[in-house]
């Protein structure tokens, strides 16, 4: 697919021949919205003013979902894009869609630019590579879930704003305190799944799924049902019966109570950053996940959320040069240390991180290292690399669903994550069916 940017005038003029000179577009399509689109779009304006051979065209698809879909249909249809965001949770999908995607190891060999895959942080990269090393997609927006602390609530409430809330134990603690004060709403949870349950079984280093969490094979099977994770969803159970877990939603819909002051703690991701810092009119904190802690090995990693940036195929090699190029833009240093510091994502290279912290933001901004620290302070064990799971989005879904009876008063936390396992297995059962 040959596209150029050319006006109407000249378009007129030459009859769908394009002029000497014209910019190749790369059109790049994603998912970021609100602040965050805003941040996307200065990097695209950067990248398009640094140079006049490629123009890169960035649209918003909708969610993560929703710009998956678009991608999926789109290429369906001869009309894909050079670029697709995909959230983590479309990893397998995206790996088993043969014919579909070309790998940016291959995009970056075959531009001639210099492309070294152990400037990036192994723990970010390693995700999104196979098991020969080779990365697949570009990491682009890759987070960790953190705790975020609405200081001015916990004074309100009696308690010291720095108070430690490292357990579980100890936030509820700060729970009760809060709503014994006339908190409406002491706790609330962005990403309940990837959240409550694939980070905290990560982080307390206990399966997700078997099969190294999906990276060993498609036969993997659902096991969050364990005491441990049962015993997780059962207190937030009862916090929601008793007035002191609010649910606000699936996604990231629990920022805007946040943001707005109405909520005193908060789990979500890394990210959140940007609207607190830009919304926020009370002091806030970035705490690390808390974590039981009687349970052996916790705290371990927390793994990683967020997208990367897929390659399509079907393009012509003059766009994949301007893919590249762009792809090689998003990883210098520079790019990286403020798209890090602007929105609390990860920075994807080691460079990046180093430029920040010689630059004293983590002083400055106490917290901002809390996901680095997280993500790279332990060595990966089978339990906590990530999840790599075929039909993941839907499963998800599986898990929102039964979540929610629990936080209704519907049904127990065992109940609910037993039926999430039976019903989520059939889920992988079909795609590796499908993908044998």
């Amino acid at each position: 697919m040959k596209k150029f940017l050319i006006s109407a005038v000249t378009a007129a003029l030459f009859v769908g021949a394009a002029p000497a000179g014209a910019a190749t577009q790369i059109d790049f399509w994603h998912a970021m919205s609100g602040r965050l689109g805003e941040l996307l779009q200065e990097q695209v304006d950067k990248f398009n003013a640094s140079q006049s051979d490629y123009t890169v065209v960035a649209t918003n698809k909708g969610n993560y979902s929703e710009a998956l879909n678009a991608g999926i249909a789109a290429f369906r249809a001869g009309e894909q894009p050079d670029i697709l965001q995909v959230f983590e949770v479309g990893t397998a999908t995206m790996m088993a869609a043969k014919g579909a995607v070309k790998p940016v190891y291959e995009v970056m060999a075959e531009s001639g630019l210099t492309f070294d895959p152990s400037i990036y942080l192994a723990s970010v990269a390693g995700y999104y590579t196979n098991t020969d090393g080779e990365m697949l997609s570009l990491p682009y927006n890759s987070s960790t879930p953190v705790l975020y602390v609405n200081k001015d609530a916990l004074k309100a409430a009696g308690l010291d704003p720095e108070m430690d809330l490292s357990t579980w134990d100890k936030v509820g603690t700060a729970v009760d305190a809060l709503k014994a004060s006339g908190s409406k709403c002491p706790f609330t949870t962005a990403w309940q799944s990837w959240i409550q349950l694939e980070s905290f079984s990560a982080y307390h280093n206990v399966p997700f799924a078997t099969e190294e969490n999906g990276f060993a094979g498609l036969n993997t099977e659902l096991v969050f049902n364990s005491p441990l994770q049962v015993k997780q969803v059962e207190m937030l159970g009862q916090w929601a019966k008793d007035g002191k877990f609010i649910y606000a939603g699936r996604r990231n819909e629990a920022g805007t109570p946040f943001r707005a002051g109405e909520c005193a703690l908060m789990t979500e991701s890394s990210a959140g950053y940007a609207g607190v810092k830009k919304e926020a009119t009370f002091d806030f904190a970035i705490r690390p996940l808390p974590y039981w802690s009687d349970a052996e090995g916790a705290p371990q990693n927390t793994i990683i959320g967020g997208a990367s940036l897929w390659v399509l195929e079907g393009q012509t090699p003059e766009e994949y040069k301007g893919v590249a190029s762009f792809l090689n833009f998003l990883s210098t240093a520079d790019i990286q240390a403020k798209w890090h510091q602007d929105t609390g994502y990860l920075p994807i290279t080691t460079a990046a991180y180093e430029q920040t912290k010689a630059s004293g933001f983590y002083d400055q901004n106490p917290g901002t290292d809390v996901a680095i620290i997280q993500m790279t302070g332990k060595a990966p064990t089978p339990n906590s690399k990530g999840i790599r799971l075929g039909n993941f989005d839907q499963v998800r879904t599986v898990i929102d669903e039964e979540l929610e009876g629990v936080w209704n008063g519907s049904k127990s936390a065992k109940d609910a994550l037993d039926s999430a396992v039976s019903r989520g297995n059939e889920l992988l059962r079909r795609f590796e069916q499908a993908n044998r």
